[in-house]
């Protein structure tokens, strides 16, 4: 099968860390965990690159460094630079209007308000790439503001919650890399609504 890349979405540093806008990185470490890999820095791109083997696939996992907002230069330079079609990537992000935890595959459509998303449209040819989109829900009340509940640290309860679906992202995105993106969006999102 063609080589993959999955990148999750997140801003560098432990100031970051356990924000909800952080669950990108935080699924991609559990990954390359899960597989006996670490990630190395990578200059050419501004990002970490782990090299790995899943579902029988060579699949590069990658957290960008240019924080959240210019996300695409770093996943569009990967993408060039390994000379691979758009559709080879899936990334790992959090999303407002799903509910807590839950994960969705989608591929194409706009960027949801996701700054981060927006930025890779900027930088990649063709808007196919595939999308797991993982739920922090919205604003905890009308008037706060949006990065604020973005960039706000995981209650304890919602730690509780995505600790316990980490395993199920995770083979979420080996169903993509093995199946591909419109059976694995079948499975996936049909299993969701279960």
């Amino acid at each position: 099968m063609a080589p993959a890349i999955v990148a999750g979405l997140g801003n560098p540093g432990k100031t970051y860390a356990d924000t909800r806008h952080n669950l990108g990185f935080r699924v991609l470490d559990a990954l390359a965990n899960r597989s006996g890999t670490s990630f190395r820095a990578d200059s050419r791109i501004n990002g970490t690159v782990a090299k790995t083997t899943l579902a029988g696939r060579t699949t590069w996992l990658l957290k960008p460094l240019t924080f959240m907002n210019e996300s695409g230069v770093c996943i569009g330079a990967l993408v060039a630079f390994l000379k691979l079609p758009v559709e080879s990537l899936l990334v790992v992000h959090d999303d407002i209007t799903l509910e807590t935890g839950a994960a969705k595959l989608s591929t194409g459509g706009g960027t949801g308000g996701h700054n981060g998303v927006a930025s890779i449209l900027q930088h990649l040819p063709a808007n196919s790439f595939a999308r797991l989109r993982i739920g922090i829900g919205g604003k905890h009340w009308p008037e706060q503001e949006l990065t604020d509940h973005v960039l706000g640290k995981l209650t304890e309860e919602e730690q509780t919650v995505f600790s316990g679906r980490l395993a199920t992202y995770i083979q979420n995105i080996e169903t993509w890399l093995e199946q591909g993106t419109a059976k694995a969006q079948n499975f996936i999102n049909k299993k969701q609504k279960q």
